[in-house]
């Protein structure tokens, strides 16, 4: 490498948890060269340019950096406002990504897949835990035997998971940095001839390896927040989905709640403008 290629690589080396969200310009002035010499940089590793070399390293970081390294992403945000509209754009990036690598066929052999099992085992831990929670919640308005793993003891959690037989299926929650507890009770499940399926991030990772069925959303990686509205959203769209061929079990279910929030009072009572009772 030329002198000012050796600078460059030292710092990424060193200060890559920073390297991955500096702009080439900002690159070259902390390293004391020209932008154009850091995009030569980047092509000569083999990337196409600087975006593609810096998409590559955020990638590679998601499931690396320590909740402090992660925290540094603020530290290019010049004030509030900046912050808030980057992290929504984030989502609305994500969004879109999600949507153009949607695999209709994995969310079809999902749904068939579920529709089929005699139990639905659903897991996912740490900040993956709304959206299992988010799952779980819906999913026992559709089903009756719907199982929601959740714990930070690896024995309960195989407690938990310990009776899953081949007529069930797993559904496996987890993005950067992946759950172990996570990995490691769908490698149970498989062992067990259940059905496993994954909702992450990317293939060829350890959240994958014991999928039957592998859904994919984009995350990205907010400072030391994760950004899980495209997950999110491939859950509801499951959801719904699912919905649409338990038509008659939801109606069921609903009548019965219905029944039950009234006569326990468990919504607000307000009143509409013509007077009259209604539930807000």
């Amino acid at each position: 490498m030329s002198k000012g290629h050796k600078a460059i690589a030292n710092y990424i080396i060193n200060e890559y948890d920073k390297a991955a969200y500096m702009t080439a310009a900002k690159l070259g002035e902390v390293t004391g060269v020209s932008e154009s010499t850091v995009v030569r940089f980047t092509m000569e590793l083999g990337f196409e340019g600087y975006p593609h070399f810096q998409s590559a390293l955020k990638e590679e970081l998601k499931s690396k950096l320590t909740s402090v390294q992660r925290l540094n992403y603020t530290e290019r945000f010049e004030d509030d406002s900046e912050a808030i509209r980057d992290i929504i754009k984030g989502d609305m990036d994500n969004l879109r990504d999600t949507l153009a690598g949607l695999d209709d066929k994995a969310m079809s052999e999902a749904v068939k897949m579920i529709l089929g099992a005699r139990k639905i085992y659903i897991m996912g831990l740490r900040s993956s835990s709304p959206l299992s929670s988010f799952m779980h919640f819906y999913m026992t308005l559709l089903f009756d035997e719907v199982i929601h793993i959740h714990s930070n003891s690896t024995n309960e959690v195989f407690e938990q998971i310990m009776p899953i037989t081949s007529d069930d299926v797993m559904i496996g929650i987890s993005f950067p940095r992946y759950s172990r507890r996570t990995i490691n009770s769908m490698e149970y499940a498989k062992n067990k001839g259940a059905g496993v399926i994954v909702i992450t991030d990317k293939d060829n990772t350890p959240m994958t390896e014991h999928a039957d069925v592998k859904i994919f959303a984009k995350s990205s990686m907010a400072s030391f927040v994760d950004s899980l509205a495209a997950p999110l959203s491939v859950i509801n769209a499951l959801l719904v989905t699912l919905g649409m061929h338990r038509r008659e079990h939801i109606v069921s279910s609903f009548e019965a709640l219905e029944t039950l929030w009234s006569q326990y009072k468990v919504y607000e009572v307000g009143r509409d403008r013509a007077g009259e009772d209604t539930e807000l």
